[in-house]
């Protein structure tokens, strides 16, 4: 029989004070407090991913609110080269398939992404509430701050990639002197438009990388300032060999975009370093010879003891009581 109404309320307020600073303020959990909370955790985010590439596999002919369809933003790239250098019939712009089932594989596919993109802080916010309980004040803000700029570049990437990719196939479809005539298959231009628009974003995570290893004092600013030149070479090698396509479009802009956020991660860290240091030498840690020992409290904290536990004698009447605790069964 399943559990009452009242008991399943009550087992999930204990479990919703398990991930409360006021209930459980150091975030201490059993394993097995952890394993039923990734289940519920990791079947909630899954819920919400699915539901999004559903919405997104019935968005590829809607046009909701007057907005373009999800097929017809995918295709745009491709019917911005001119009619006159692609294939195109009763003057549509389309993709061919060359496979059978090509076009159901790729709406399922592009829906799945689309609906991953907008479910993204549904499931985001599941992986959160996994390991907010574990954290610090502190590094909840760190983590916070981390997760929404990284989403923020990401975007900035995927945009950039987007707008480029027009770009690029124009430059490609333009040799031959008039030669061939373009006619892409929807899965190479599918892959090719996706690679491209995981490939920017996730490049664009490089300044957050070096600002993090300055904030942990791996990189110090004279070192990224040393190393400037050589970095910025390196980064249009990366641009060249990562990007899928061979036009020379899409290298420069990931190349020059990568150089401007690698430059303003280095005035990052010379504010950071700059700021330690006075800190440094307002503390007068600076002053110290190599000999002295920081002037920091090195006595041991006393641990409190433990308050005493009175032993209650069970009698027929007045049984001793358990401590309430959350009872989970498989049906939770």
């Amino acid at each position: 029989m399943g559990a009452s109404p009242v008991r399943w309320w009550t087992q999930r307020r204990e479990r919703r004070k398990l991930h409360s600073r006021r209930g459980n303020p150091d975030g201490t959990m059993s394993l097995k407090d952890h394993l039923y909370d990734l289940r519920h955790r990791l079947g909630l985010g899954l819920l919400f991913i699915a539901i999004g590439a559903i919405f997104g596999f019935f968005w590829w002919g809607w046009h909701l609110f007057g907005w373009h369809s999800l097929g017809e933003i995918v295709t745009a790239p491709y019917c911005a080269i001119p009619a006159a250098d692609r294939f195109s019939q009763d003057g549509k712009c389309q993709l061919l398939q060359t496979k059978p089932f090509e076009a159901f594989m790729i709406q399922l596919k592009v829906g799945a992404a689309a609906g991953m993109a907008l479910t993204a802080p549904l499931w985001l916010y599941q992986v959160w509430r996994f390991i907010a309980p574990g954290l610090y004040a502190k590094e909840r803000r760190f983590a916070l701050t981390f997760v929404g700029v990284a989403s923020v570049l990401f975007a900035a990437g995927a945009a950039l990639a987007f707008y480029v990719v027009p770009q690029g196939l124009s430059v490609l479809v333009g040799f031959g002197d008039n030669q061939f005539l373009t006619a892409l298959s929807g899965g190479e231009y599918i892959d090719f438009v996706l690679t491209l628009l995981l490939i920017f974003g996730v490049s664009f995570e490089l300044p957050l990388v070096v600002i993090m290893l300055n904030q942990v004092g791996i990189l110090t600013y004279e070192k990224l300032s040393k190393w400037r030149r050589g970095i910025v070479f390196a980064l249009f090698i990366f641009a060249a060999v990562a990007t899928p396509g061979t036009d020379p479009i899409s290298m420069v802009a990931l190349a020059i975009a990568l150089a401007i956020l690698f430059e303003l991660a280095i005035q990052v860290a010379r504010v950071h370093d700059k700021r330690a240091a006075r800190k440094r030498k307002a503390e007068g840690l600076d002053d110290l010879s190599d000999d002295e020992a920081a002037p920091f409290d090195y006595a041991p904290s006393s641990v409190e003891d433990p308050a005493p536990v009175t032993a209650t004698t069970a009698t027929a009447t007045t049984p001793v009581k358990e401590p309430d605790r959350v009872r989970y069964d498989d049906a939770t």
